[in-house]
């Protein structure tokens, strides 16, 4: 049923025959507010107008284009593709009918033609229309709910992130932007490798903007860290680097209890999680916590390696001064092949200038 208290339906009746025209006015004015066009040329200059109409009687064997050319100009194009066409023609073979629905009329009505049949088919076709509208209408709103409510989610996720990470960050003041810089670094390396043979599979646009979105959250785990360890200026004994060592399967385990009470795995926290573990694993099986060497170290664990370690290099720590950014690049890329992957190195050679950047972007209040 069309709702009550809106305007009446406009419906457009195309003929080029007078009387045909006014015949059709008179049956239909008292329920819809009618339009009329003698040509098929004038009806679609209404019907791409600015107050289209709600439906259209079509018919078919007019001068210049017909009521079939009509047809094809109003489906053929968006703003006027919606409109219900009903053929009313004196064309009584079935393949005329057959070509007219074909071509995209909702129905086919032969003259002459009975006044109820007729008000009852429009009166079908535009109730089938509100419904069809209302529907689209409904789908685009929730279409638009959806990437607002999405958009909501991912801005929360974001913001706790960083609020998790600041917690390790507070721990440990002179870290300052360390996290915000890890991140740009991270990413600019996943743009860079994001064709490489061996990365593309992995480096897909969804993955870097997961990968970017876990990566403030690799040294979570050391808010499980002693101060007089974390904070110690001097260089650890054996038993304090084993206990500094623990961060990163402390944060593995934080991420993985996070999980846990979400009951379910979460892109980016599975991604946070290889990240936290697998930052300090070294290329050549050296480093921790699980020794593992070569491809068999997550790709995540690899890019955080590199961002980790410069940034660790130009900053300044409470066991060191900053290294100015020539003998940080210098001992990265001694690095290669024994500390980190050598395409991952090849990578942050080719982006160098755009790691300083970086670094100056987010540089530590002095």
């Amino acid at each position: 049923m069309i709702p009550s208290g809106l305007p009446k339906p406009s419906v457009l009746v195309v003929d080029d025959t007078p009387d045909n025209l006014t015949l059709m006015f008179n049956l239909l004015k008292g329920q819809y507010t009618v339009k009329g066009a003698s040509n098929g040329e004038r009806a679609l200059k209404i019907a791409r107008g600015e107050d289209p109409p709600d439906l259209i009687l079509l018919d078919i064997m007019m001068p210049g284009l017909s009521g079939y050319d009509v047809c094809k100009e109003l489906k053929s194009d968006p703003a006027t593709s919606g409109i219900p066409v009903i053929f009313l023609t004196a064309l009584r073979e079935m393949e005329d009918e057959k070509l007219g629905l074909e071509l995209g009329a909702v129905d086919y009505i032969t003259k002459p033609v009975s006044p109820p049949i007729v008000l009852a088919r429009i009166k079908t076709h535009l109730e089938n229309k509100v419904a069809r509208d209302f529907l689209q209408d409904q789908n685009a709103f929730l279409e638009s709910e959806v990437v607002r409510r999405t958009r909501e989610v991912t801005a929360i996720q974001n913001v706790t992130i960083l609020a998790m990470a600041s917690l390790a960050e507070t721990r440990d003041n002179e870290t300052g932007n360390h996290i915000r810089r890890t991140q740009q670094y991270v990413k600019a390396l996943a743009e860079r490798l994001k064709t490489h043979p061996r990365f593309a599979a992995y480096l897909t646009p969804r993955q870097i903007e997961i990968l970017c979105r876990s990566a403030p959250l690799h040294d979570i785990g050391k808010i499980g860290i002693p101060d007089n360890i974390l904070l110690k200026p001097g260089k650890f004994v054996p038993e304090e680097f084993e206990v500094m060592k623990r961060h990163t399967t402390i944060g593995k385990e934080a991420i993985e209890r996070a999980e846990s009470e979400l009951g379910k795995e979460m892109e980016f926290l599975c991604c946070a999680k290889q990240i936290a573990v697998s930052h300090h694993e070294r290329w050549d099986g050296s480093g921790y916590p699980e020794g593992l060497s070569g491809d068999s170290i997550p790709i995540c664990g690899r890019l955080m390696a590199v961002a980790d370690v410069f940034d660790a290099l130009i900053s300044r720590r409470v066991y060191k001064e900053s290294f100015p950014y020539e003998r940080a690049i210098a001992i990265i890329l001694e690095g290669k092949g024994s500390h980190f992957d050598p395409d991952v190195i090849d990578a942050f050679q080719a982006i160098v200038d755009d790691f300083k950047a970086i670094a100056e972007r987010f540089a530590d209040s002095k």
